[in-house]
């Protein structure tokens, strides 16, 4: 890949090249971030020290926000930032069913109930209307998922929001780099807004996560809580609040900070990814794709998920698929019909029938920086077999 312009492209390849495994994601992580990471366990500071506040800092100036926290896991920063919301034992969180599980877990994780509304039928985001049928009088919070990197409506959700006085958190772990119609990149909105550094995003730093938002003392709170609950200014055994070990190592801060200055390569990289597979399978009969960037927003692309024909054997597809040595993955399940949420919450097939839709049909493809165009043609012909077409 080069730092600027279309990457390269491999058109031609052996016999050998053809059949070589093309896995489903890949970090692209380098000699910077070797070297970053050397300098920190030299340094004998492992956790919470400078390269953990260079790279709040920087994550914090390229959303948009005034401040940044970094802790161990995306997961962690949804649990933080709706404590930080609010969000207690008995009330209501109004979410997506479709996302990872990790956004509705995180309501769980404080006596809260997640309370599903189904998606819109083209973004696959969480719709605003059937959130608002959704809200009751224990809501205290939207939780609003930008899916597949796709910019949630949040101006209808703000307008929610507003009239119910609900608190928003945004569930950003997949769209670093998206952008709202309005020129703000996702989490520039000032509510809470959580991303995730998982090997497969945007930006890794193997675990990790980051929650921003514009609020000096939801700053101390979230840096107290990640920490145990200990405050800056108290011995490493004094307390004053109950907290939890959400902390990010000194090693991932410093690998995120190399990442971060070579973002806009990476984020490049996928978009030209992104669209080699809209040519490839735009011909390949009843595969729906990824909706386009429309009124202004600006998808951050994260993985590639197309929507197979109701006709197809999506199990049959993966198989065929792994035979070809390419791996794919049904993603995502509809989290209310999770084996979990159903014994507990008694949900059933039939309640959000959009996400059920898009949840039995969703397939994702290989996707990472340092693919191909050749690759993503290998990717598409066998589909094309797999499906028949």
């Amino acid at each position: 890949m080069v730092a600027s312009g279309k990457p390269r492209t491999s058109r031609s390849r052996s016999a050998s090249e053809q059949e070589e495994h093309i896995p489903l994601a890949r970090p692209v992580l380098g000699q910077a971030e070797e070297r970053a990471a050397i300098e920190v366990l030299r340094s004998g500071r492992l956790s919470l020290g400078p390269r953990t506040e260079q790279f709040e800092r920087a994550f914090a100036a390229r959303v948009g926000a005034a401040y940044a926290s970094a802790v161990s896991s995306g997961t962690g920063g949804l649990h933080l930032a709706l404590r930080a919301a609010g969000v207690s034992a008995g009330d209501e969180v109004v979410t997506s069913p479709f996302s990872f599980v990790a956004s509705a877990n995180a309501a769980l994780y404080e006596g809260a109930r997640p309370v599903f509304a189904d998606i819109d039928p083209v973004t696959l985001n969480l719709d605003p209307a059937a959130a608002a049928a959704a809200v009751s009088e224990r809501t205290t919070a939207l939780l609003p998922v930008h899916v597949f990197g796709y910019p949630a409506d949040m101006a209808a959700f703000e307008d929610l929001a507003s009239r119910h006085e609900l608190a928003i958190v945004e569930d950003a772990c997949e769209a670093l780099g998206a952008v709202h119609a309005d020129g703000r990149p996702v989490g520039g909105r000032g509510h809470l807004a959580v991303f995730g550094f998982y090997a497969n995003k945007q930006l890794t730093t193997g675990e990790g996560g980051m929650v921003v938002h514009d609020d000096a003392a939801l700053k101390r709170r979230i840096d107290s809580e990640r920490n145990q609950g200990r405050a800056a200014d108290m011995g490493s055994l004094e307390h004053d609040r109950m907290g939890f070990n959400y902390r990010l190592a000194e090693v991932s801060a410093a690998i995120g900070s190399v990442q971060l200055e070579r973002l806009e390569v990476m984020l490049a990289a996928r978009d030209w990814l992104a669209r080699w597979y809209r040519e490839a399978l735009s011909v390949i009969e009843g595969v729906e794709l990824p909706c386009p960037d429309a009124d202004g927003n600006a998808r951050g692309w994260f993985v590639f998920v197309v929507q197979l024909p109701r006709d197809a054997d999506r199990e049959e597809t993966v198989r065929a698929l792994a035979a070809a040595g390419i791996e794919s993955k049904p993603y995502l399940p509809a989290i209310h019909l999770l084996s979990y949420y159903r014994e507990r919450f008694g949900h059933r097939p039939g309640e959000f029938p959009v996400c059920e839709d898009v949840a039995a049909r969703s397939l994702a493809l290989p996707f990472f920086p340092g693919m191909e165009e050749g690759r993503v043609a290998r990717v598409a012909e066998a589909l094309a077999t797999a499906l028949g077409r």
